[in-house]
């Protein structure tokens, strides 16, 4: 059981960053044996980041030398708020920091950051060009889209069109999503039509709509994130167009699991976020303990369908 302590969980909007138990000043952790205090910021709140922040605070009520220190933001586009959790956490003098980088705007904080000896673990998404970083704890999501695509291109006629949500532009991850299901498609099947959502639910439905009613006769819509392809399921179901257009999304985040069991979704990559939080907090607390880590973790993904929903659910 795990000796009782004082763990700062920062979310936005739930508890200042500048208050006492976020802003306290505690001794170094030892790099070698002693306890080690990390940092862990994710994007926003949602399945996703739900599922992987729940298996970091299993992981940490479970190892007694490991306190971890939670920041979550608003969205996938809130920089802000991770650059504050970034450099409150080095004012807290973590060992190690693992972060889902929303851009490469937060470099500069990561690295202040490596400068005071911290170890950054970089999650779910890589900062390519960065050499601060101590290891990236991802997903293959050039592979992940690769699957969504070979498997477009198995189910319609050659010269079949399809749509597709980009997630946010830039972005290395949600690129490699897009450009693999493009290698997956091969010449077979042709796209017509690419929308950028930041992944956004809200902007996924009005990409959707356009798609729809600009190309008619697509029959599929590929996102690269899970909360643009429940607003595009959204607006296939508004248009009554369920039996014409396969949709495929990227995350397989619970919403998503359901909706593949009720036949509303064809399939989604599936990424594993339990699996990537735990091997990223792990990683992160190997790093802080100078412990050799590879410069790259991949933590498996998979297409979900029908057939093997049940794995999942």
């Amino acid at each position: 059981m795990k000796s009782a302590r004082v763990i700062a969980v920062c979310v936005l909007g739930l508890l200042p960053l500048q208050s006492a138990a976020c802003a306290k000043d505690p001794d170094p952790a030892s790099t070698a044996t002693g306890p080690v205090r990390i940092g862990f910021i994710t994007k926003f709140p949602g399945d996703f980041y739900g599922t992987m922040v729940d298996a970091v605070r299993k992981y940490d009520a479970e190892h007694d030398d490991v306190e971890v220190v939670f920041g979550q933001g608003k969205s996938g586009t809130d920089d802000e708020s991770a650059i504050g959790f970034i450099e409150d956490m080095i004012r807290q003098k973590v060992n190690a920091i693992a972060i889902t980088p929303t851009s490469p705007n937060v470099q500069t904080s990561l690295d202040k950051a490596v400068a005071a000896g911290i170890k950054v673990v970089l999650v779910d998404n890589d900062l390519p060009g960065w050499t601060g970083k101590s290891t990236v704890v991802a997903i293959d999501n050039l592979a992940g889209g690769k699957l969504a695509g070979a498997w477009l291109a198995e189910r319609f006629p050659a010269g079949s069109t399809v749509g597709l949500l980009q997630g946010r532009l830039g972005n290395p991850s949600l690129d490699d999503r897009v450009n693999g299901m493009k290698a997956g498609l091969g010449d077979k099947l042709k796209v017509v039509s690419e929308v950028a959502t930041d992944c956004d639910r809200t902007k996924g439905f009005n990409a959707a709509q356009d798609i729809l009613a600009t190309h008619p006769d697509v029959v599929a819509i590929y996102s690269a994130c899970g909360p643009p392809a429940l607003g595009a399921l959204e607006a296939i179901k508004a248009a009554e167009r369920q039996q014409q257009v396969a949709l495929v999304g990227f995350d397989a985040s619970t919403a998503e699991i359901a909706a593949i069991a009720a036949g509303d979704l064809a399939g989604s990559v599936a990424q594993f976020p339990a699996r990537m939080g735990t091997m990223g907090a792990e990683a992160a607390v190997a790093a802080a303990r100078g412990q050799s880590v590879a410069p790259s973790i991949d933590t498996g993904t998979e297409l979900v369908t029908k057939s093997n929903v049940d794995a999942f659910q």
